[in-house]
């Protein structure tokens, strides 16, 4: 039993480090993005806004699948990375966290742009007319007005990172204190017919779950009548 808890323990770390750095990352990439596609006046734009989106209805397993084939060391992206890091990629905490990234895009993007979009852009004009630079506009304007925007992106981003399955498992694999994950111990458990512990672990990540969507909820119910949380 002692074993079985600190095997979850490495599993409970795994998951909490994979999410933060997944969760940071696409905050500094999903921001200029989500500004960017706000602003964009393109046709082009539908194509771009569905490739970000395809994560949403993509089977896990299906683009696990083309990333296993990428990361490999006969393919580019894998011979690059081994020749520059001498690892290779697939079958890495790196490459789950390159994964996870590209599967919970969307979940940052699209509350980020939708707030970018309601920004009206006379007040960005305005502080430009006063001198302020484009970080001082975004900071001073764009930043506070779309706070909640903000923690309703990062709180999607991490919970969506945190119950991720098809994608890790696929790319990489089940190695202890490498690239198991919560999802992929419960799934050991219910293979094991362990049922207790997979019942400890399912009923955790559903209790985590409600309470992220309620914090979520509550976020967007009080930004609705202008109040703050």
């Amino acid at each position: 039993m002692s074993e079985l808890i600190f095997t979850d323990y490495g599993s409970l770390i795994t998951t909490l480090k994979l999410a933060l750095i997944t969760t940071v990352i696409l905050l500094v990439i999903g921001t200029p993005i989500a500004w960017y596609l706000s602003r964009w006046q393109s046709k082009w734009r539908v194509i771009v806004e569905a490739v970000i989106a395809l994560p949403l209805v993509l089977p896990p397993t299906v683009l696990g699948f083309y990333l296993l084939i990428a990361f490999s060391p006969t393919a580019l992206p894998g011979q690059l990375w081994q020749s520059i890091t001498g690892q290779q990629l697939a079958f890495s905490f790196s490459a789950i966290v390159i994964g996870s990234v590209l599967y919970s895009l969307p979940f940052v993007i699209q509350p980020l742009q939708k707030a970018f979009e309601q920004i009206d852009q006379y007040l960005l004009d305005n502080a430009a007319m006063l001198g302020a630079k484009p970080f001082d506009r975004f900071c001073s304007i764009v930043l506070p007005m779309s706070k909640a925007s903000f923690i309703t992106a990062t709180t999607l981003g991490f919970a969506h990172t945190v119950g991720e399955f098809g994608v890790v498992l696929m790319i990489g694999g089940n190695i202890p204190d490498e690239t198991r994950v919560l999802s992929i111990a419960l799934f050991d458990h219910v293979e094991s017919f362990d049922y207790a512990a997979a019942h400890q672990l399912a009923a955790g990540l559903l209790v985590t779950s409600v309470l992220i969507l309620s914090f979520v909820y509550l976020l967007n119910f009080s930004q609705d009548r202008g109040k703050p949380l």
